[in-house]
């Protein structure tokens, strides 16, 4: 019986098991150090923060596998031998495997900082990073976050709701402007700052300080300033799990190299979700995509390929989601923070500061390129289907209420939106 064995257990890992048990009657084995079961990375912050239990993280059933013939086994992976079809595990078992899949994630960035191993510092991805940082929050009176991304920001929102003051040091000159333009960002930086979180932009971290008993007491920044502090999280982005892979001679560069049936340059290894680094970028994605459902669609796409359904990764359009403290983000198709020459960009802000949208379209024909939204919920049927259709900005601009889940709020402000648009990019005139 052949033996398909997938280091890791995340949504990339497990969603391949389940649709390869739907297909096949291989052995399928799940190898994973983290946690035993698979649990909803995103869901950490609303465990810490009291909104539900670890337990309900969880998508499935401890027997689930049990029942669908799916092994589990804790431990962390030393090794891969293709030579002779084996995995080699920190206590140097062996497993050996007729396909091999990576899932194995990412890790927090961590840049040589003095004093990034202490006790108190950690990232916001594992399990262990949770429970981490119950064991400090008790005793805390101060934290500094370093990086401003989104993990930055669920970190500090965290930690506010214990009522820890949260220093929270971003390098750029303001929140994000590297993915957001300046009217989103500058937008962010406020709401951040009535959430009462210190926020010090074009500022880095120099170095952490530790007590006599190794734990964190201080961070330096480049400003010459001592900030006070017992936690310390390092939430400047994250990198591709895959240093145990460099003697295996699968050819890796930030990640796992991949064609697009995410294949590696070794027969019968694959690698999917965050480790697996695309040779050519598809379309304007990048290689590598730390994201949710591209991870989720991986596993769904490889299943086919190891049942006998050679199939290439076509993700599809780009989309992405996220929250801003109390700011839901969405982005349809590519919106860049800088206008690309042959792009024009419609910007329009509520008064209330909270809610925004961005489009993106072509000058020289108009159509549509994507869309940014803060505070409004759109839906991802319409603009998938207006990216694939191909059709104008005055198509998106005059179905918006097609397009939004809330139409309370377009009841009051569509007219608005569609004016200023007007007046900025078609003529004067009143609708």
């Amino acid at each position: 019986m052949e033996h398909i064995v997938i280091i890791g257990n995340g949504i990339a890992g497990v969603t391949l098991a389940r649709h390869i048990r739907k297909k096949s009657d291989s052995k399928i084995t799940i190898v994973s150090s983290e946690t035993e079961f698979f649990f909803s990375r995103t869901a950490l912050m609303y465990v810490f923060m009291g909104h539900m239990k670890f337990e309900h993280t969880q998508s499935y059933e401890n027997d689930f596998w049990k029942k669908n013939k799916i092994d589990l086994v804790q431990g962390l992976v030393t090794a891969v031998i293709p030579t002779s079809k084996e995995i080699l595990i920190e206590n140097n078992e062996k497993i050996g495997y007729n396909k091999l899949v990576l899932a194995t994630g990412s890790k927090p960035n961590k840049y040589g900082w003095p004093g990034q191993d202490l006790q108190g510092v950690t990232g916001l991805y594992h399990k262990q990073d949770l429970e981490a940082l119950e064991r400090w929050a008790p005793t805390t009176k101060r934290a500094v976050i370093v990086g401003g991304g989104l993990i930055g920001i669920e970190l500090a929102e965290m930690l506010r709701s214990r009522n820890i003051p949260v220093t929270f040091l971003v390098r750029e000159k303001s929140f994000w402007d590297g993915v957001l333009p300046i009217g989103e960002s500058q937008m962010i930086n406020r709401h951040i700052l009535e959430h009462h979180i210190d926020l010090r932009l074009e500022t880095n971290l120099v170095e952490i300080l530790s007590d006599e008993k190794g734990h964190a007491r201080a961070v330096v920044t480049d400003k010459g300033e001592t900030i006070d502090c017992e936690i310390v999280g390092l939430t400047a982005g994250v990198s591709p799990n895959i240093e145990f892979l460099k003697d295996s001679g699968i050819e890796l560069g930030k990640g796992v190299k991949v064609n697009r049936f995410l294949e590696t340059n070794i027969e019968d290894i694959y690698a999917i979700g965050d480790c697996a680094e695309q040779h050519e970028a598809i379309d304007l994605r990048r290689p590598i995509e730390a994201v949710w459902y591209t991870g989720r669609m991986m596993g769904e796409v490889l299943s086919q390929t190891l049942t006998g359904t050679p199939t290439a990764y076509q993700p599809g359009h780009w989309f992405n989601s996220a929250k801003f403290l109390d700011i839901e983000y969405q982005n349809y198709g590519w919106v860049w923070a800088k206008a690309k020459e042959d792009e024009e960009q419609f910007y329009w802000e509520h008064r209330s500061g909270k809610k925004a949208i961005r489009i993106s379209f072509d000058k020289k024909d108009r159509i549509f390129l994507g869309i940014n939204t803060f505070g409004i919920r759109m839906r991802h049927e319409f603009f998938d289907k207006v990216l694939t259709n191909k059709e104008t900005v005055d198509y998106v601009i005059d179905h918006l209420a097609a397009a939004n889940f809330d139409p309370e709020f377009f009841t009051s402000y569509e007219k608005e939106i569609q004016q200023q648009f007007i007046n900025q990019f078609v003529g004067a005139k009143t609708i």
